[in-house]
């Protein structure tokens, strides 16, 4: 993305909701965004989206309003906001995680919802099957099972000879959960031993890393996205460059800002087919019939700036295989 269209992504976020006045005459459809983070902190997602949904003919202040909501990492407010879009009522809504689509899913079961990208929705119960959903919410799945196995491999490739990992988890999200044990399975079959750092809220973030000693014991740490970590994710990766701990998230969003190592999927890529769900649901289809989608694009990403930093030295051969390397 470019300057201009991030600045541009800020203007049309910094308007939300305000472009009604502008809407011209027919019909004008109201999109409701439940979101972990803010406009500006979710900028490469948001611009995904609308330009997805801008190539499908839909544009704010003629035909189109987007009524963006976020949790700012706080999973308990997404059942409020969920109620908050309703009442506006939204045409569909957009969610990003599984509590935020939990939340949307049990506050309606008329209004169509759409995953932009949710962890495991089947294992979760948010849907009954991926082919047909079933219900009022489809979408996309963010989660493919071997990701979580697949960082931890990639650490230790990068850490020669790994012991101990710390995980930054959020365990009380179900796709988290699953994701943590996982990650404890591929831990053991490798011969390391993973020690679980369970964030339950904001203020723990910094104590978390204290009391599970990770500076002291831990060689490497893996973060586990969510809303809470995905909020605090400038903290968390100033906390692995305090400790000079390599780490690897789930998302490019931490790599971007500092961090060392992604390998995931590719979240913008998720957002612009989410916007076709959009558009079909508009156009009439049911949720129910629409099949849910796995991901089709993934990438690795290394901040070689981190590296050098934390006087960690990459093979040039895992440089090679990442998509992007920042230096």
């Amino acid at each position: 993305m470019n300057r201009r269209e991030f600045i541009s992504l800020l203007g049309g976020a910094a308007a939300w909701p305000l472009r009604a006045g502008a809407q011209q005459a027919g019909k004008v459809y109201r999109i409701g965004v439940l979101e972990m983070t803010s406009a500006t902190l979710n900028v490469a997602n948001v611009y995904a989206l609308r330009a997805g949904l801008r190539q499908l003919g839909y544009f704010e202040g003629q035909n189109l309003v987007i009524e963006y909501r976020s949790a700012d990492g706080r999973d308990d407010r997404f059942p409020g906001l969920a109620r908050e879009l309703l009442a506006l009522k939204v045409d569909v809504i957009v969610t990003r995680g599984t509590p935020a689509a939990k939340a949307a899913k049990n506050a309606t079961s008329t209004v169509p919802v759409v995953m932009a990208a949710s962890g495991d929705p089947l294992g979760t119960g948010l849907v009954t099957s991926l082919s047909r959903p079933g219900g009022n919410i489809t979408g996309l799945s963010a989660i493919v099972g071997e990701l979580a196995p697949k960082r931890l491999e990639l650490i230790r490739e990068i850490v020669p000879g790994l012991a101990r990992i710390a995980v930054l988890a959020n365990t009380s999200n179900d796709a988290v959960r699953r994701d943590w044990a996982r990650i404890e399975t591929a831990a053991r079959s490798l011969g390391v031993q993973a020690q679980l750092l369970d964030l339950r809220n904001s203020d723990a973030l910094g104590p978390t890393f204290d009391a599970a000693g990770a500076a002291r014991r831990a060689g490497a740490l893996v973060v586990v996205i969510d809303a809470i970590t995905l909020a605090n994710r400038q903290r968390i990766v100033d906390l692995a460059m305090k400790y000079r701990l390599p780490a690897i998230y789930s998302s490019r969003e931490f790599v971007d800002i500092g961090g060392l190592i992604s390998y995931g999927v590719s979240y913008p890529d998720l957002y612009r087919r989410a916007a076709t769900y959009v558009d079909k649901i508009l156009k009439g289809a049911k949720p129910a019939d629409l099949p849910v989608e796995q991901p089709t694009k993934f990438e690795m990403v290394i901040n070689l700036k981190t590296a050098n930093a934390i006087s960690l030295d990459i093979a040039p051969t895992m440089l090679t295989r990442a998509d992007e390397v920042i230096e």
